[in-house]
């Protein structure tokens, strides 16, 4: 008999289900992750904690059933935290900015006063709010240290917490839906086309910074 594992990976931890062909849950597992707050209205994830609890409740849900019968894995998650991590290691070059972290709502709100949230939701769909990942893009882009010349040479990727429970296998093939990039505020809407062209103008990202990709982030070193 073939199974089906189902990922939700939350805010606060990991969940794993085992499915079998007639939908009946087969494995269980469950597992948090500390919670970051550096700041007040700051929230931020240990992407390698992220990984590890998905590691550690898909091991609990695999007990007793053959890896060999899993036929695909799916996987649903907190779509706006922030990931940028380093193309060739794999590596995180800062803790998740979470959907619920708020330091970005100045900057929001200077892109509104300025009048591109119109042009914003035109090109996107979505408002000018901090819930969102571009302007979190931006923060990181600008506060971590070298982030910003990195990403100007290629050497960066930015993505949402599917990228990272993707892990770093060879042998897994994933398929992303646009949705994410979307919520991320660097896809059009109108075209589907990723990049700097749906975020440029309201300056979320610069152009060479955009580089939404859904590659699969490297595993903990």
């Amino acid at each position: 008999m073939r199974h089906v594992i189902a990922i939700d990976q939350g805010t606060t931890g990991s969940t794993v289900l085992v499915l079998d062909e007639r939908l009946q849950v087969r494995g269980r597992g469950y597992q948090e992750f500390r919670q970051i707050y550096p700041r007040p209205g700051w929230v931020e994830h240990d992407p390698d904690d992220i990984w590890a609890s998905v590691c550690a409740a898909l091991a609990a849900a695999l007990t007793g059933i053959d890896p060999q019968s899993i036929a695909a894995i799916g996987i649903t998650n907190q779509r706006e935290t922030t990931v940028v991590w380093d193309r060739k290691t794999g590596k995180a070059i800062h803790n998740a900015i979470v959907w619920q972290d708020r330091r970005t709502a100045g900057r929001c709100a200077e892109l509104t006063a300025a009048g591109h949230a119109a042009r914003v939701r035109e090109l996107t769909g979505l408002t000018l709010d901090p819930y969102f990942s571009g302007t979190k893009l931006r923060w990181l882009l600008d506060h971590v240290p070298g982030a910003g010349a990195a990403a100007s040479a290629g050497d960066l990727a930015f993505g949402t917490v599917d990228c990272t429970s993707c892990g770093g296998s060879p042998a897994v093939r994933c398929t992303r839906p646009m949705s994410p990039t979307r919520r991320a505020r660097c896809s059009s809407i109108s075209t589907s086309s990723r990049g700097p062209t749906s975020c440029s103008r309201c300056s979320a990202c610069r152009a060479a910074s955009c580089r939404a990709s859904s590659r699969r982030r490297g595993p903990p070193a």
